[in-house]
């Protein structure tokens, strides 16, 4: 990178990038209730957002070793105009499919916007002021958890709800304009290969694995022919990737990058993490309105104590790492995670609801510490032109984790509920004689959110079904515990020592 670039101008601009991603889902998310409403396709509301997911995950891959290729800049500058023109298409659609089709768009922006924008941090700063950096672009995504709730909902309700997409196409171009006009970069000229085999079956194969996951159960039962077509298809995809990969002078993703011991550690630390975050913030609102009856907005005030605890310890573990090392930032980070949801196991149907954002604060700072210390320790690790595959694979781990967790979680969620409810209805209890409303896991589920539906229900079925509910939900807590845990074990393996300037350890 050229030292000619003003650091803080370009910081800046970046942060204004991922404040971007960040606030994709949570403003999405508070407009969609009224989405549905205008362009109907009820059934079609899940796919808004896990098309979205998919396009996002298949290209992040992609996209880092793209950087890698042609420079952080214009690759950035792709994504990005792919991502501001899928925003601008959504916000002219007229049906639920056209709005799918161009969350797609977004998807396959989007994955360049977090990667290249961390990476474009690794190039510009050396290791201890690399960690403190890193921490800022995480705070975005405390401030996104914070303001995109109560700006989708003044949007819709003021110049319409089209606008929570077009307003990420001026701020785009600023952020682009930013990044070009102060960014210098210094680049070997040589004549780049692009490995087209790799790249379209590791597509293939992310695609069938993340449509396994998103759709086992909702559209397919977990156990169908299709999903277990589906998870086959994306393992043969995946032999066939690494097989291509290892025969390439220049491969899409460098398999002997893959076998350094502070990458592959990080990026098994990623997915694990990744399924915390998700298990926990899927989770954690369904008990606070589900089993304690809190409205909508306590939900989520519970919840978004994660998003402060992680910028916090994001930003401290810039001074602790070059103090401790790697393996001891990592190993703490995994304690307070591990805390963080033994703690969760206590929660009960007279818990105070700020006890428990308590508890997810604690979470949000083991995450942060973790998450930081991967991110950090995998780009001091390789040389600049790794830099980009390097860090979009951690990035991809904590996506496919976050995946692989929601889909785990809400299979032991769903097929505990089930016992319980076909338990009550054996046993001839009030849930079990209620109407047919009340035997369906996701109906009960829907049934006890409802603020209208749920005070309908009469003292002695309410008390059922929100202990089933909560029994439920107490099963994935201990899934997680066990993730914790499992993550805790393999921050061992990261590399001890204090890492010199540059952020190197002895291996």
């Amino acid at each position: 990178m050229n030292t000619n670039t003003n650091r803080g101008v370009v910081t800046g601009f970046l942060m204004l990038a991922m404040f971007l991603s960040a606030m994709e889902g949570t403003i999405v998310a508070t407009a969609m209730p009224t989405i549905v409403g205008k362009l109907g396709g009820f059934s079609q509301f899940a796919w808004v957002f896990s098309i979205f997911l998919l396009t996002q995950a298949v290209t992040i891959p992609i996209y880092g070793r793209l950087a890698d290729l042609f420079g952080r800049k214009p690759v950035f500058a792709v994504g990005t105009a792919i991502f501001m023109l899928g925003s601008l298409l959504c916000g002219f659609s007229h049906s639920m499919t056209m709005l799918i089709l161009f969350r797609a768009m977004q998807g396959l922006g989007a994955g360049a916007v977090q990667p290249i924008a961390t990476t474009i941090v690794g190039d510009l700063y050396p290791g201890p002021e690399r960690a403190k950096v890193q921490g800022l672009l995480s705070s975005m995504w405390a401030l996104a958890s914070v303001v995109g709730p109560a700006l989708g909902g003044v949007i819709v309700q003021t110049i319409g709800w089209e606008w929570i997409f077009e307003l990420n196409v001026p701020l785009g171009l600023v952020a682009v304009i930013g990044i070009a006009l102060f960014l210098r970069e210094s680049l070997e000229h040589h004549a780049a290969r692009i490995d087209y085999a790799g790249a379209v079956l590791m597509v293939l194969a992310v695609c069938s694995l993340i449509f396994a996951l998103l759709e086992a159960g909702v559209r397919w039962s977990r156990g169908s022919w299709q999903i277990i077509g589906l998870l086959v298809l994306s393992a043969l995809l995946f032999g066939a990737f690494v097989w291509v990969e290892s025969k390439l002078e220049h491969p899409m993703l460098p398999l002997g990058m893959m076998k350094m011991r502070v990458v592959a550690i990080a990026n098994v630390g990623a997915l694990l993490t990744g399924a915390i975050t998700l298990g926990t913030s899927s989770f954690i609102p369904t008990f606070a309105q589900g089993v304690l009856g809190t409205n909508a907005f306590i939900a989520g005030a519970v919840i978004v104590t994660v998003s402060i605890g992680w910028p916090l310890a994001s930003t401290l573990s810039g001074k602790l790492i070059w103090r401790f090392g790697y393996r001891a930032i990592n190993m703490v980070g995994m304690v307070f995670c591990v805390a963080g949801a033994l703690l969760d196991l206590t929660i009960g149907g007279h818990t105070s609801p700020w006890l428990i954002a308590f508890f997810n604060f604690l979470t949000g700072i083991g995450l942060g510490l973790a998450s930081n210390t991967q991110i950090i320790s995998i780009q001091s690790s390789v040389a600049w032109k790794q830099r980009g595959i390097a860090t979009g694979s951690n990035m991809f781990a904590r996506i496919l984790g976050s995946t692989l967790g929601v889909a785990v979680l809400g299979t032991i969620v769903n097929g505990t509920l089930a016992k319980q409810l076909a338990r009550m209805q054996g046993a001839g209890t009030g849930a079990g004689t209620g109407t047919a409303q009340v035997k369906d896991p996701t109906a009960v589920t829907n049934l006890l959110l409802n603020p209208t539906q749920r005070s309908q229900l009469p003292v002695s079925q309410l008390h059922e079904l929100t202990s089933a509910l909560a029994h439920s939900i107490h099963l994935a807590f201990w899934a997680v515990v066990v993730v914790a845990v499992v993550g805790l074990a393999a921050s061992l393996r990261v590399p001890g020592g204090v890492p010199d300037h540059n952020g190197k350890v002895a291996t």
